[in-house]
């Protein structure tokens, strides 16, 4: 299933818009791509879009984009100067179908996709490089902020939305 654009995508992408210039980027579960073709967009020196879903990964190639299947880093093997990544957020919600949750649940808590990527992204930054990401109020940040601290990552809230029912938050992490 492709994760159609909506609001976190678009806090994000401004971000992305200015952020991409001059630098080697990877959009990790780029879904429909648009944080990827918004990195080509705004003058990265190159970009590679990664998802997980076949979908997604045929609908990327369609758009030119080069493209990588992989469960966040298992077959990426570049550095990066930026990582662009919006994660599946939400709690595990039972109610929910397990193709539509691929899309929008970052496990029981929430919190499972973050703290893996976070454990495996070092390895994929640049000196210097940087990540910007997407997350929620409703996304608990307590073991996220303790992983960010044992690793020396710094965060950085770059933009904010207020929606009905969560805040959205795009943080810059180096």
């Amino acid at each position: 299933m492709i994760y159609n654009p909506s609001d976190d995508s678009y806090l994000l992408q401004e971000q992305v818009r200015k952020k991409s210039k001059d630098k080697k980027v990877l959009d990790m579960g780029s879904g429909s791509g648009i944080q990827a073709l918004t990195a080509k967009e705004s003058g990265a020196k190159s970009v590679i879009a990664s998802d997980i879903d076949e979908e997604s990964i045929n609908f990327l190639k369609k758009k030119g984009l080069n493209t990588i299947k992989s469960d966040l880093f298992s077959n990426i093997s570049e550095k990066f100067d930026l990582i662009v990544f919006n994660p599946p957020y939400l709690p595990r919600d039972p109610r929910e179908d397990n193709e539509s949750s691929l899309a929008t649940t970052g496990g029981e808590k929430g919190d499972e996709i973050y703290l893996k990527f976070f454990q495996q992204v070092p390895n994929y930054l640049n000196k210097n490089g940087s990540i910007i990401i997407l997350i929620s109020s409703l996304t608990p940040r307590k073991r996220i902020a303790s992983l960010l601290n044992k690793l020396n990552l710094r965060k950085n809230a770059l933009s904010k939305k207020k929606l009905f029912m969560e805040l959205l938050e795009v943080w810059e992490i180096n």
